[in-house]
């Protein structure tokens, strides 16, 4: 099959000399994190070329020139012409919620085979940038995790040499277009928030934005061949009653936080799975996912980051939360404020 030849870009430096840009080629550039991705990549300087299923049309996408290449992670050809003359290849495509444990490996597992084969057929070096999660850590709790996990194993033992990769593995990531962190923002507003964790329990956050950061500062170094788990600057996370108390200042609301039993929360996982099953559905609470929340350390380590001279967060919860939920009132998706309620901390 003909694969399109697209002619190098050329920009001016500063010094007056022209320079051939590099060219990123991105998977799962239409998701919510992928689009952060694409941002940062074209704000650092790269040509971006992004495979999709559907139209790329996107709000946060306007004024962006992106190449694109029809297809996904199955279509062998569209791979191909997808990395052809890339520099770099981020592979942020994966599921998030499917109906079955085969759903997820189809995508998380054998498309990011197909995507290796395309590079291992490529004369070109390649460097494999593979977003992950932190999940992976735990792979027994998810089917998710454990495709992811297999997603990594892949990229680790089949990618050939000369080419190279490096992996990031973000955490709990939030900000404006996010759909599923919503969630918290909304029983906040709702003045109930179902607290389903001890105060031992630790969740590190990170703000999109700062995670496309990462991700395209990695881009410009050499392969690492090192997976690096991406957080803000509470490396070791955050207490889920500081997570509230973020959320309720940005909100200017206080919530009752109600315990919410650990059998209550799976018990509530397993019907959601079996509904699935009967009705056809992909939900993102799910056994599995029940199983990731009750986990009692999503926190990271220093050692685990990527060194602090190629990226550092700068985004902090108080900040990131405030920016999202303003964001959030501005498109309705939450209410735009709090009758006859004042600020958290305000002096009457």
């Amino acid at each position: 099959m003909h694969r399109p030849v697209l002619p190098p870009i050329r920009r001016r430096w500063p010094s007056g000399r022209h320079s051939v840009a590099r060219l990123a080629a991105v998977t799962g550039a239409t998701g919510f994190l992928g689009r952060y991705i694409v941002g940062a990549l074209a704000a650092a300087g790269w040509q971006v070329r992004v495979l999709a299923r559907r139209d790329i049309a996107h709000p946060q996408l306007d004024g962006l020139t992106i190449q694109s290449i029809a297809g996904d992670l199955s279509n062998r050809a569209a791979l191909s012409a997808l990395i052809d003359g890339a520099d770099i290849v981020v592979h942020a495509a994966g599921l998030i919620k499917a109906a079955n444990a085969a759903a997820f490996r189809a995508v998380n597992v054998d498309g990011t085979a197909n995507l290796v084969a395309a590079i291992n057929g490529c004369a070109q070096r390649k460097h494999l940038v593979l977003v992950s999660s932190m999940v992976t850590r735990e792979s027994g709790l998810s089917a998710y995790a454990e495709t992811k996990r297999g997603g990594e194993n892949v990229v680790m033992t089949a990618l050939n040499a000369p080419h190279g990769w490096t992996i990031a593995k973000p955490c709990a990531i939030y900000g404006p277009w996010d759909k599923e962190t919503l969630s918290i923002f909304q029983a906040v507003a709702r003045g109930i928030f179902p607290s389903m964790h001890g105060p031992e329990a630790r969740v590190a956050l990170i703000h999109a934005a700062d995670a496309a950061a990462a991700i395209a500062a990695l881009c410009d170094r050499p392969p690492a061949r090192q997976s690096y788990e991406l957080t803000d600057r509470r490396i070791e996370g955050y207490a889920w009653n500081e997570v509230v108390s973020a959320a309720e200042a940005a909100i200017g609301k206080k919530a009752l936080r109600v315990p919410l039993p650990a059998i209550a929360v799976r018990a509530a996982g397993a019907i959601n799975t079996a509904l699935a099953g009967v009705l056809g559905r992909s939900p993102i609470f799910t056994s599995g996912k029940a199983r990731e929340i009750l986990h009692g350390d999503w926190g990271s380590a220093l050692d685990c980051q990527p060194p602090r001279a190629i990226w550092q967060p700068q985004i902090d919860l108080d900040a990131g939360f405030r920016e999202t939920v303003a964001w959030y009132r501005d498109r309705k998706w939450l209410p735009r404020s709090i009758a006859k309620r004042p600020p958290v901390g305000a002096v009457p």
